[in-house]
């Protein structure tokens, strides 16, 4: 099947490793022209280097803190200049501590209000006037599996990723008549760094030993198994195509079926 994504200008966030990075790679393995952004330089320069050469596509690489709303509109134009445009822009960002709400501080709620609201709210001032100038757009947010059914353990993304699914709900609701869709995608239990560094967090908790804490993961989720960031990230390019059209204000949980709900 053919995405239509040949030639298009992506932007992917936090994209030198784990799901952001499998997301730049599936959309230059459809011939994106694909900007690639996170905090450490040298990672997301090693990252942008590998995926140019698997690929054969275009990738921009850019060293840039995602809280930081100059920077970012310094790299959303740098990547106008670049490619020409902005088609499609998939925000995404580490992801906050995991603690309960006792041991949960205000800085900490600032800091993930900051790292998961507001930097999907900077890439969007940045790039959404550029998709109503080009009357085409993708804006996908990665959240997770937790803004349909909140995970143990994890407040402050059961929290404030929720508000990141009212703002692309919103947004699409605002932008559809400009020809641009905007949907989440909601990772499940993914084979990523992130999640191990998450069950070490919850071994040193609870004193359940890490594999342990995998295996209890996989006993809820019906698939029997942790996902790969290639599944979800299939999902996404799915979305920044144009086959997908007409799905607009989506939150898609890509999960082995662990979210129980009917929506």
């Amino acid at each position: 099947m053919d995405l239509g994504l040949k030639g298009r200008a992506a932007i992917v966030a936090a994209a030198s490793s784990g799901l952001g990075r499998a997301v730049a790679r599936e959309l230059a393995r459809e011939g994106a022209r694909v900007a690639i952004c996170a905090r450490t330089g040298a990672d997301v320069e090693r990252a942008g280097a590998e995926i140019q050469e698997e690929t054969g596509s275009e990738i921009l690489a850019h060293a840039l803190d995602v809280r930081d709303a100059e920077r970012v509109g310094k790299f959303v134009a740098a990547v106008e200049e670049r490619f020409g445009k902005v088609d499609i822009c998939v925000t995404n960002s580490g992801g906050p501590p995991s603690k309960p709400f006792a041991d949960t501080k205000l800085e900490d709620w600032r800091s993930a209000v900051d790292l998961l609201l507001m930097s999907a709210v900077h890439f969007a001032r940045e790039t959404m006037p550029r998709m109503v100038k080009n009357r085409w757009g993708r804006f996908i947010t990665i959240t997770s599996y937790a803004v349909k059914q909140p995970v143990d353990g994890l407040l402050l993304s059961n929290s404030i990723r929720a508000a990141v699914t009212g703002l692309a709900r919103t947004l699409a609701n605002e932008y559809a008549v400009h020809g641009i869709t905007v949907n989440n995608v909601c990772p499940g239990y993914t084979g990523t760094d992130r999640l191990g560094e998450l069950a070490e967090t919850i071994s040193a908790r609870t004193g359940t030993a890490p594999e342990e804490v995998f295996a209890g993961w996989k006993k809820q989720i019906p698939a029997g198994r942790i996902g790969t960031p290639e599944e979800f990230a299939a999902v996404v390019a799915f979305l920044a195509s144009e086959r997908a059209s007409y799905v607009n204000g989506a939150s898609i949980a890509v999960d082995g079926g662990i979210v129980r709900g009917l929506i």
